[in-house]
């Protein structure tokens, strides 16, 4: 029997939860989280991985979204520069497209004044027959838009959330389902099952947050027995990952003509990531799968864009997941909203409930502080909003100081190549010194799994972030999955079964 007494109980290891369980617990409150499966292992690893204003919401008038987004790029960047970064995003632009120039100008001005942008670079207009970015495409522009957004690694965002609210005092359970919750003598009491071992274990709590995501709904069912929930609506959204098709460092946003858009986005180095796309879905949210019907519809809506065509079988990769988008009786998926919905139930008495509905990558830090402004109006406040000026772990360097930090690392490591140098940094910034210990030589790293994945960042990732498994390792917390062979993968699964879990 758990016989501490919690403030918050969080179900939901996405950004969401995560995001919420750093920030309360910086405040002061003692924090546990519970997710079921692997931290991010649903809709916050299936992003197009974006730090975004989102363009394209002006066009539904979510003018207040829009501008939280805008204000958040740079904030972001600043907190975790080794896993954000800048992108340039090239519109190309022909007379008789969906949007007239007009328009994309107004929405391009507005995404420019908005707010929050002071490092990021304005928007400008390319003639796309000099301008390298019209080189891999067909003779079909002679202008285009270039505007600046951001690029996350938005799994290990999710993990050092989690990472650093562990830091600061949470208790984190992955692989952890809660079975019941109840109100009881003026709290919850929350019953959980480990996944793994199958323990089972009990949990008091002044307050809980459903921050399920696509399940927030099947929680409230589940645990809490309210069999008429209904309140998110499940958009699948699913990319596809081919060999590089361009040397570009921008990214392309193109306009369908069926008023849908996708972005193709340089990917891990040697690839082009290719989506997304925006159906409802009605399944169970694990067992999402890319169908045939979306990976036609992206390689179709790419080959109107690039002089080369993308087939399906230069797929070396997909993966697909369910946006829990607040359900507004929006008729298409693509035009239902992206802001999120908190609803507290219980107010005024003991054992309030947070549901958190939608939201997305961008958002999570202000999210978290609109989450702390009801749960603190609910059981008291705690502290001060902290976040905006705050690091995740590894990102305490400057917001442009990646080439510094990556010639820091080759100089206290002389050994590493320069692609590992910059792997290691972009995973883990001035952590990977803590990964590399006292190591003067590749032989000290370990066992070679393939790629440049040794050992030593294996047991890392199995020590530090909750790492169980194989996937975990090549789909999560890194992306070396693109690179090593069915052979070297399951070498890694075998490795990992054989060594136990420790993160804490």
């Amino acid at each position: 029997m758990g016989r501490e007494i919690h403030d918050i109980f969080v179900i939901g290891g996405g950004i969401n939860g995560c995001g919420i369980a750093r920030d309360a617990v910086g405040r002061g409150y003692s924090v546990a989280l519970a997710e079921m499966n692997d931290f991010a292992s649903g809709t916050s690893s299936g992003a197009t991985k974006l730090i975004h204003g989102g363009l394209r919401y002006l066009e539904h008038y979510e003018f207040r979204l829009v501008r939280e987004s805008l204000m958040e790029r740079e904030i972001l960047w600043a907190m975790a520069p080794h896993i954000i970064w800048p992108l340039r995003f090239v519109l190309p632009y022909h007379k008789g497209g969906i949007r007239p120039a007009w328009l994309i100008r107004l929405g391009l001005f507005l995404y420019d004044h908005l707010g929050g942008r002071k490092l990021l670079p304005a928007t400008s207009v390319l003639d796309m027959r000099r301008d390298p970015a019209g080189k891999p495409l067909k003779a079909l522009f002679a202008k285009a838009f270039e505007y600046s957004d951001g690029w996350v690694d938005d799994a290990r965002m999710v993990v050092l959330n989690a990472r650093d609210a562990a830091d600061k005092g949470a208790t984190i359970m992955p692989r952890t389902k809660v079975v019941s919750a109840r109100r009881e003598n003026g709290l919850w009491q929350i019953e959980t099952t480990d996944t793994v071992t199958g323990h089972n274990d009990s949990h008091q709590a002044r307050m809980l947050v459903n921050a399920a995501g696509p399940w927030v709904d099947h929680v409230i069912r589940s645990a809490f027995g309210q069999n008429e929930a209904h309140h998110v609506r499940l958009v699948q959204g699913s990319h596809i990952i081919v060999k590089k098709k361009f040397d570009d460092p921008r990214a392309y946003f193109f306009q369908n003509p069926d008023n849908r858009i996708i972005f193709a986005i340089p990917y891990e180095g040697d690839f082009t990531l290719i989506g997304t796309t925006d159906r409802d879905y009605t399944a169970d949210p694990k067992d999402v799968r890319i169908s045939e019907e979306e990976t036609v519809y992206l390689c179709n809506a790419a080959s109107e864009y690039f002089k080369e065509p993308v087939r399906p079988e230069d797929i070396v990769w997909t993966y697909s997941a369910v946006r829990p988008l607040y359900d507004d009786g929006a008729s298409k998926a693509q035009e239902a909203t992206r802001d999120y919905v908190l609803k507290l139930e219980g107010e005024g008495s003991a054992a309030p409930l947070l549901n958190v509905f939608g939201g997305k990558l961008t958002t999570y830090r202000r999210l978290s502080e609109h989450a702390l402004e009801k749960i603190g109006a609910a059981i008291g406040v705690k502290g001060a909003p902290w976040t905006a000026n705050s690091h995740l772990p590894g990102g305490d360097f400057p917001v442009k100081g990646y080439e510094a930090e990556v010639a820091r690392l080759k100089r206290r490591y002389p050994f590493l190549t320069d692609s590992h140098a910059r792997r290691l940094v972009r995973r883990y910034g001035t952590k990977a010194e803590m990964l590399l210990g006292d190591a003067s030589g590749a032989e000290d790293l370990g066992r070679l799994f393939g790629g440049d994945l040794y050992e030593a960042e294996v047991k890392y990732l199995v020590e530090h972030e909750w790492a169980r498994h194989g996937e975990d390792v090549l789909w999560r917390r890194t992306k070396d999955g693109l690179r090593l062979s069915k052979e070297q993968a399951q070498s890694l699964e075998e490795y990992m079964a054989a060594i136990p879990a420790m993160a804490g």
